[in-house]
C-alpha cells in the first residue's frame, strides 16, 4: 500500500507540469507556380505558449494576400503569396519567434522542378537557399534525432528495458527488436496500410511504461526473451512516431527518403543516449545502490507512465 501512496505522491509533486515532448515543428511550404511567384503555407504549432513565429523573406520579395490564421489540428495556418523580383535561390530566409522546442522545416518546390528542404532552429534561424536541388531530405534525420532525445516517454522505455537485460548479446537483441518493431509500424502508417490515432497510440505508450515499471520493480532479469517484450511494445511506439509525422506531412516526391532519414535519426538519437543510460546504471551497481536504483527507477517510470496514461485518456474521452 505504501508503494501505491508513494507513486501517487510523486505524481502530484513532480509530474503535474511534466509533458512528453511531441514532434510538432513549424512548417514553411513554398510552391513556385510560375517564375518568382510562390504560394506560401506557414504552419506554426498552436500549442506553443509563445506568439506565432514570423518569416523574414529576402528584400527582393514581397508577401501579399496574407490570410488570417486558422487552426487545423495542432497547427495555426496562414496562406499567402510571395512575389520576388528575381530568383529566390541564393537568398536568405529568417524565421523569428522559434523556441528551444520548436524547429521549422522549410520545403520549397521551384517552377523548373528543383526541390529543397532545410531546417532552422532558435540557434540557427537563418537559411540560405541553395541553387541546386536537394536530392536527399536530410532535415528529417535531425527531426528524428531531436524527437527521440526530447521524447521523454520513449527515452524512459529504453531506460527501463536496460534493467531487464542480462548480457550484451541480449541487450543488442532487445534494442534491435525495439528498433525493428517501431520501424515497421512507422512505415506502414505513413504509407496508409494501417492506422491508429495518435491520441490512442500515446495512451498505449503510457500504458507500456506502467507495465515496464512493474517489471523493473520485480528485479527479474530476462536471459533470452526481453526482445519479445521490446518488439511488441515497439510496435506501439512506432504508431506514436507515425501519428506525429502525419501532422507535419512529408514531401510526396521524397516520401521514401524522408521516412528513411527520419527513422535513421531516431536510431541515432537512441544510440547517443544508450551509453549514457548504461553508464548511469553501471555506476549505481558499482557503488552497491543496485536495489535502490531498481526501486527508484520503477517508481519514476511508473509514476510518469501513470500520470501520462490518465492525462491522455482524459483527452480521448473529453
Amino acid at each position: 500500500m505504501h508503494k501505491i501512496s508513494l507513486v501517487i505522491l510523486l505524481n502530484l509533486i513532480f509530474f503535474s507540469h511534466l509533458e512528453a515532448h511531441e514532434l510538432n515543428p513549424a512548417r514553411l511550404i513554398l510552391d513556385e507556380e510560375e517564375s518568382n511567384y510562390f504560394q506560401v503555407v506557414w504552419k506554426f504549432p498552436s500549442n506553443v505558449l509563445t506568439r506565432p513565429g514570423t518569416i523574414v523573406f529576402p528584400p527582393i520579395c514581397k508577401e501579399t494576400s496574407k490570410s488570417l490564421p486558422e487552426v487545423q489540428g495542432k497547427y495555426r495556418i496562414t496562406y499567402s503569396t510571395l512575389v520576388c523580383e528575381s530568383s529566390l535561390q541564393g537568398n536568405e530566409l529568417t524565421v523569428k519567434g522559434l523556441s528551444r522546442m520548436t524547429d521549422a522545416l522549410i520545403s520549397i518546390r521551384f517552377y523548373e522542378g528543383d526541390k529543397f528542404e532545410g531546417l532552422v532552429s532558435v540557434n540557427e534561424p537563418k537559411l540560405t537557399i541553395p541553387g541546386e536541388t536537394n536530392l536527399y531530405p536530410t532535415s528529417y534525420f535531425w527531426l528524428g534525432v531531436g524527437h527521440l532525445l526530447s521524447g521523454i516517454d520513449h527515452l524512459l522505455f529504453v531506460f527501463g528495458l536496460i534493467f531487464l537485460v542480462q548480457g550484451m548479446t541480449t541487450l543488442i537483441k532487445t534494442i534491435t527488436a525495439f528498433t525493428f518493431a517501431h520501424s515497421i509500424t512507422l512505415g506502414l502508417s505513413v504509407f496508409g496500410v494501417v492506422h491508429l490515432s495518435q491520441a490512442t497510440a500515446e495512451a498505449l505508450i503510457a500504458l507500456t511504461l506502467v507495465y515496464l515499471a512493474l517489471e523493473v520493480g520485480s528485479k527479474n532479469k530476462y536471459l533470452s526473451t526481453p526482445w519479445f517484450l521490446a518488439f511488441g511494445f515497439g510496435l506501439l511506439h512506432g504508431f506514436g512516431f507515425a501519428g506525429a509525422l502525419s501532422e507535419i506531412g512529408f514531401a510526396n516526391e521524397n516520401l521514401l527518403f524522408s521516412l528513411l532519414f527520419f527513422n535513421l535519426g531516431i536510431e541515432a538519437g537512441q544510440l547517443v543516449i544508450l551509453p549514457i543510460i548504461g553508464l548511469i546504471i553501471w555506476c549505481f551497481n558499482k557503488v552497491k545502490f543496485e536495489k535502490f536504483s531498481y526501486q527508484l527507477s520503477s517508481y519514476a517510470i511508473g509514476g510518469m507512465g501513470t500520470f501520462w496514461l490518465i492525462e491522455r485518456v482524459i483527452k480521448i474521452i473529453s
